[in-house]
């Protein structure tokens, strides 16, 4: 009767359109008042209090406001104009760029969206004028934008580890992996539609001098994964350190380097950010008491106890929750999705064995499949708003590169090794 008050409760909230967090947190209450659990409300602000009280939390907000300064600091035209310097007279090459930029970007940002807007609103006014077809343009960059939480810092990947106590550098390592993986797969499948479709031909390759100027020019922004990920792969940072120095590095960047970020603009740059990291948190806290309300009543080990009367090998396990995943992450935000559902999904996947890497990296890209998919879709949304595209438009386009992406997710849900072999 407790889960069904919990869950009812909380999918009732949802259908009322209800913000995410006050749904999880309203619907614990709920229970708590009307359920037979046999304890106070006052225990949801304790565990509110305890679900943020982690410094891995802190990573969340220096890493939201590390992107806003890229963003607004010349870092991600930078990185555009060295990744089209690096395509030659290819057919499909400001396709290509695109790709390697948004993997660039993700290397810094570790947000999706975040990545669609900064580089789609540099390269695809561009690629249109051009003669790219805009539903393809735009589709790519829906997918390509899901290298952010992939390609590490990832924000999802440092929550998913606050949870089940993974290391972080092994979850950006395994993540990197991955989506170089993806970012190979999305090549190939532009440079085919690019023939296929006879997609514009790229320019000529820039003279020597120029490729080095614009190599130069973006040193400063790639230094930044090498401090972020160079300072925890060594040992002497922690990711909470590593998103604090990059908040310094993107302020230097795009005031004192780039010069592209005034005094004047840091306040509405740090109110921004505040907005955007308070969302993030504020799921989080009230998730962290939904989820001990499920396992303090009971519902977490009925259903462990469910799945493993099922027999299920790890594999199918996997499978799964696969679908599971990527079922809630079509009308749930990624955080939210990982902060209620590995709590519960976790225990059972460590009792039958499965490496919580590799689990890790089952939530993750399930996660980001998540935003390129209807009715929530955040990089949808992102994307039209660079193109001015319907959703149907982006969604018709993005298809083929969609499939890619999703064939690469399952190829790591059935092959752990695809995860591991970096890691062990």
């Amino acid at each position: 009767m407790t889960g069904i008050i919990l869950f009812g409760s909380f999918a009732l909230l949802l259908a009322l359109s209800v913000p995410i967090a006050l749904s999880l947190g309203v619907a614990t209450m709920v229970t708590i008042l009307f359920g037979d659990v046999g304890v106070g409300v006052n225990i949801i602000a304790q565990r509110i209090f305890g679900g943020l009280d982690s410094t891995s939390i802190m990573a969340i907000a220096f890493f939201v406001l590390a992107g806003n300064l890229m963003c607004k600091g010349g870092i991600s035209r930078r990185i555009c104009d060295f990744a089209q310097s690096l395509i030659g007279n290819v057919r499909g090459g400001m396709a290509v760029a695109l790709v390697v930029a948004c993997g660039f970007f993700a290397a810094l940002s570790g947000s999706a969206p975040a990545t669609v807007v900064a580089i789609g609103g540099m390269l695809y006014p561009d690629m249109v004028r051009m003669g790219y077809p805009k539903d393809r343009t735009a589709g790519l960059l829906v997918v390509s934008g899901g290298l952010g939480p992939i390609i590490p810092p990832s924000i999802v990947m440092v929550v998913y580890c606050t949870i089940t106590s993974a290391s972080v550098g092994d979850m950006f390592t395994s993540g990197m992996a991955i989506g170089l993986t993806i970012m190979v797969v999305l090549i190939i499948e532009v440079l085919f539609f690019a023939n296929k479709e006879k997609w514009p031909a790229g320019t000529k390759r820039p003279p020597l001098g120029e490729f080095f100027r614009s190599f130069l020019g973006a040193i400063p922004a790639l230094m930044l994964p090498i401090i972020i990920l160079g300072g925890i792969y060594s040992g002497l940072l922690t990711p909470t350190e590593s998103s604090a120095i990059a908040v310094v590095w993107s302020l230097i960047a795009g005031i004192f380097i780039y010069r592209e970020i005034k005094i004047s603009d840091l306040y509405q740059i740090f109110i921004d950010s505040a907005k955007g990291a308070s969302m993030v948190l504020f799921i989080i806290a009230t998730s962290t008491a939904f989820a001990w309300l499920f396992t303090y009543a009971g519902i977490s080990k009925q259903l462990v106890d469910l799945v493993l009367n099922m027999h299920l090998s790890a594999t199918m396990f996997c499978l799964v929750v696969a679908i599971i995943l990527l079922i809630f992450g079509t009308f749930l935000e990624g955080i939210a999705t990982c902060v209620l559902l590995v709590p519960v999904l976790w225990p059972i996947a460590q009792s039958l064995g499965v490496d919580v890497i590799h689990f890790g990296m089952i939530v993750c890209i399930a996660n980001v499949v998540g935003t390129m998919t209807p009715p929530v879709a955040v990089n949808i949304f992102s994307a039209s708003t660079v193109s001015k595209l319907s959703m149907g438009e982006i969604v018709k386009g993005q298809v083929p590169f969609f499939i890619g992406y999703v064939a690469v997710f399952f190829a790591v849900v059935l092959f752990p090794q695809l995860s591991l072999f970096l890691v062990k």
